[in-house]
C-alpha cells in the first residue's frame, strides 16, 4: 500500500492529461510487434519503430499492436497522436495502478485489465497492467513488461483455428479478454490448492507461521476481488450495444465471456469465505491445543497437591517426646517407606479417579 502511495505521489498537482509514468522503473528497451491478419493470411513483425505504428483505414485485414513495456511516455506520445488517442487515455495507460474499467473516446474503446500469474514458490499472486484499445480494424495491446498469457491466440491466428481470422477487431479484443478471465481461473486453482493444503496443515499443527500465510492470501484475495468485480460490469457495458465497434456477431461470445466473469468472482467469494474460516479454524485449533496443555498441568498440579500436604506433615519435625501427641511414625521402622507407600496410593488413587471421570 505504501508502494502504491508513493506511487500515484509523483502524479500530485500535474495537470489532466500529463504523461508520467506511475510504477516500476524499468530499463528495457521497448519492444514493439505487429500482427496483421485476413483472408489473405498472417504476417508477424518483431521490432517495429513507433513511426510503423500508424492506423490502416482502408484495410479489412485486422491489426494487433502489441507494445511490451509502458515505461517511455515519449513513445507513447508518439503513438497515441498517429491513433488520435486522447491524452487521458495515455495518462491511464502509465499509470499501473489504475483498476481496471472501461472508456468510450473519441471513437475508441478503452479497456483497463490486470493479468495475473501465481508463484507456487512464494504463494503469491503477481499483477501486470494491462491496456487494449479497439479501433475500427486494429486492437493495440500495452503491457508492463515482457511475456504474457497471449500465446494462444497467436497460435489461434497463425493457424487459422476457430472464427478469429473470419471475424473482425472487436472478436480479437474479447479473446484477449477471454485469455485474461481464463488466467484468473488457473491463479484461482493454485490458490484452491495452496488453501485445501493449509487448512489441513492448521487442523493437524497449528503453527505462528500459518497465521501469517492466511493473512497473506486473505490479502491477495482481497486484491484479486478488486481486480475481478470491475470485468462484469465492463463486459455487461459491451454487452448493452453503446459502442459502434461491437458487433452483433460478437455479442454471443460477450455474453459467455459475462459468465466467465460471474463464475470467477463467485470463486472469489467462495474463497474469501474460505480464508475467514481457516482464520477461525487456526484459532480454535491453538485454543483447544492450549487447553489440551492447561488439562495436563492442571491434572498433574492436582496430584501433587495431596503429596505436597502429606509431606509438609512428616516436614514439620516434631519431638515426640516433648509433645503430648506422639507421631509414631516418626521412629518407626519403616516409617520413611510408609511415607512413599502413602503418598503414591495417594497419586494412584487419583488417577484413578481422573480416568473414571474420563478427564484422561
Amino acid at each position: 500500500m505504501l508502494k502504491m502511495i508513493r506511487r500515484l505521489s509523483k502524479s500530485t498537482a500535474q495537470p489532466p492529461g500529463a504523461l508520467i509514468h506511475i510504477g516500476e522503473t524499468r530499463l528495457e528497451e521497448i519492444l514493439i510487434t505487429r500482427m496483421r491478419y485476413g483472408g489473405d493470411g498472417v504476417v508477424e513483425e518483431t521490432g517495429i519503430s513507433p513511426q510503423e505504428c500508424r492506423p490502416d483505414p482502408g484495410s479489412h485485414d485486422v491489426t494487433w499492436f502489441n507494445l511490451d513495456g509502458i515505461h517511455d511516455p515519449d513513445l507513447l506520445r508518439t503513438i497515441g497522436e498517429a491513433f488520435g488517442l486522447h491524452p487521458l487515455v495515455l495518462e491511464d495507460i502509465l499509470n499501473t495502478t489504475h483498476l481496471p474499467k472501461l472508456e468510450d473516446l473519441d471513437g475508441h474503446l478503452f479497456v483497463v485489465g490486470k493479468m495475473t500469474t501465481f508463484d507456487r514458490r512464494t504463494g503469491e499472486i503477481s499483477s501486470e497492467h494491462l491496456s487494449l484499445i479497439l479501433g475500427d480494424n486494429f486492437v493495440l495491446s500495452f503491457q508492463e513488461k515482457p511475456g504474457d498469457i497471449f500465446d494462444p491466440v497467436r497460435e489461434r491466428i497463425r493457424q487459422g483455428k476457430g472464427r478469429i481470422r473470419k471475424m473482425g477487431a472487436d472478436y480479437l479484443l474479447y479473446a484477449l479478454m477471454d485469455t485474461m478471465v481464463d488466467q484468473y481461473y488457473v491463479v484461482l486453482e493454485a490458490v484452491g490448492e495452496e488453501i485445501e493444503s493449509l487448512e489441513t496443515a492448521t487442523v493437524e499443527n497449528p503453527v505462528p507461521a500459518m497465521l501469517q500465510s492466511i493473512h497473506r492470501y486473505k490479502r491477495e484475495i482481497s486484491l484479486l476481488k478488486r481486480y475481478v468485480w470491475p470485468l462484469r460490469e465492463i463486459v455487461n457495458t459491451m454487452l448493452r450495444g453503446e459502442s459502434s465497434l461491437i458487433k452483433k456477431g460478437t455479442a454471443i461470445y460477450l455474453r459467455d465471456l459475462y459468465d466467465h466473469t460471474i463464475h470467477v468472482i463467485e470463486t472469489v467469494e467462495t474463497f474469501r469465505d474460505a480464508i475467514t474460516g481457516l482464520q477461525d479454524i487456526y484459532l480454535s485449533s491453538v485454543s483447544n491445543k492450549m487447553n489440551e496443555v492447561m488439562k495436563v498441568l492442571t491434572i498433574i498440579a492436582t496430584i501433587f497437591i495431596p503429596l505436597t500436604f502429606i509431606a509438609g506433615i512428616y516436614g514439620m519435625n516434631f519431638n515426640p517426646d516433648a509433645s503430648p501427641f506422639n507421631m509414631p511414625e516418626l521412629n518407626w521402622r519403616y516409617g520413611y517407606l510408609f511415607f512413599w507407600g502413602l503418598m503414591g496410593m495417594a497419586a494412584i488413587g487419583l488417577v484413578i479417579f481422573f480416568k473414571k471421570k474420563k478427564w484422561l
